[in-house]
């Protein structure tokens, strides 16, 4: 852990000493490196879309940039069967109504306040994937939980979580986990009382296979009792800077986190509210997207496995998890050395230290640029 200048008040706990370094800020060397090569660097080690706003959405964002007063927690009822309709239409999600939708500041910002803003007690369990997301480990932390590494049920034992979360498609690995895997958590969790949490920002960018959500009737039986997902518009709409995302599932769940998050004015701004609805109840762009990310993909995985890497998972997803059999971070400065920088395993735990985790937003330009350093 980095030291932090400490505060003059001795009364205060420190929040960082609970925390781990920010993964970020341990590549810098590495990021120095990709980008001193002749041709610049291409930056894969983030998944930021690179794109264009699509049209239709930046019209929406401009007819709502008017309103004036204060916009409601609970977003309008326009956004909300928007999300309704986008989760049936999209992936077969029935059963849900607008009480059944919360929006919320971007999908990072209610991960890691979630285990707080629903009451896991300080010192009870919160289970995250055993290569995850490091946002899930942090709010965790912040809530002062402990923290349980495990995919299946059977690596859970006979530990009693209060929240177990989930990430299918997953980020890092692409990893897609089937119907009934998911059936099986979620059986076990309501048998002992447990808040399952999805993040599914992944689950519109499948390329091999099918990938179900949660709240799909084939999972939970088309009850959503103790069940949330989280969404993104962030991947799968280029809306990475509008902090666009929400909740869906369980209505008592949701009343919760509304009731909660009104009292921490937690409020999307009504511009992205409006900018939200039109993304929604838009697949075309949404198709689009997917193709240009589904071509970049093609490319990477091709050059990558010439280079002699091997690909493990990514079936979904933006990212491609891969491996030259040595420590993570000797891979980084291999594929530094040749002006890319991407993400080392290590980022996303112990199991994830003999991986890097390559994302497919980059430009065609850049990502033409990789496939040409790597042949």
């Amino acid at each position: 852990m980095t030291a932090l200048p400490r505060s003059t008040n001795s009364r205060l706990r420190p929040v960082t000493s609970a925390l781990p370094d920010f993964p970020w800020d341990t590549i810098a060397d590495a990021k120095a490196l990709a980008a001193a090569h002749p041709d610049g660097i291409v930056d894969l080690s983030v998944g930021t879309p690179v794109d264009p706003v699509d049209p239709v959405i930046r019209a929406a964002l401009d007819a709502s940039s008017e309103f004036p007063g204060y916009p409601a927690t609970v977003g309008t009822r326009e956004l909300r069967e928007a999300a309704v309709g986008a989760l049936d239409r999209r992936f077969g999600i029935s059963g849900l109504d607008e009480s059944s939708i919360l929006p919320v500041v971007g999908t990072k910002e209610v991960i890691a306040g979630l285990p707080t803003q629903i009451g896991v007690p300080a010192g009870e369990l919160v289970v995250i994937p055993e290569v995850a997301y490091p946002t899930y480990e942090v709010g965790a932390l912040l809530a002062g939980a402990e923290i349980h590494r495990a995919d299946t049920v059977a690596a859970i034992g006979d530990r009693d979580p209060v929240l177990i979360y989930l990430n299918s498609p997953s980020n890092p690995t692409g990893r897609v986990q089937g119907v009934d895997e998911l059936r099986a958590i979620v059986d076990w969790a309501r048998e002992r009382g447990a808040v399952v949490v999805s993040d599914e920002c992944y689950l519109g960018l499948t390329w091999e296979g099918a990938a179900y959500s949660v709240l799909h009737p084939e999972v939970c039986g088309g009850d959503h009792t103790g069940l949330i997902a989280v969404h993104s518009l962030s991947k799968v709409s280029n809306l990475a800077s509008y902090r666009a995302g929400f909740l869906a599932g369980d209505r008592g769940l949701i009343a919760e986190l509304l009731a909660v998050r009104k009292h921490a004015g937690m409020i999307v701004p009504f511009p992205i509210q409006g900018a939200t609805v039109a993304a929604l109840n838009d697949d075309v762009h949404v198709d689009a997207q997917r193709e240009r990310y589904r071509l970049r993909r093609d490319k990477l995985r091709t050059a990558l496995i010439g280079a002699g890497f091997t690909i493990d998972h990514s079936e979904a997803g933006l990212y491609l998890w891969a491996t030259r059999g040595e420590d993570s971070r000797a891979t980084q400065r291999w594929l530094a050395e040749r002006g890319i920088l991407v993400a080392p395993g290590d980022f996303y735990g112990p199991a994830g230290a003999r991986h890097i985790r390559m994302a497919l937003t980059g430009t065609d330009e850049r990502i033409d640029a990789a496939v040409a350093r790597l042949s």
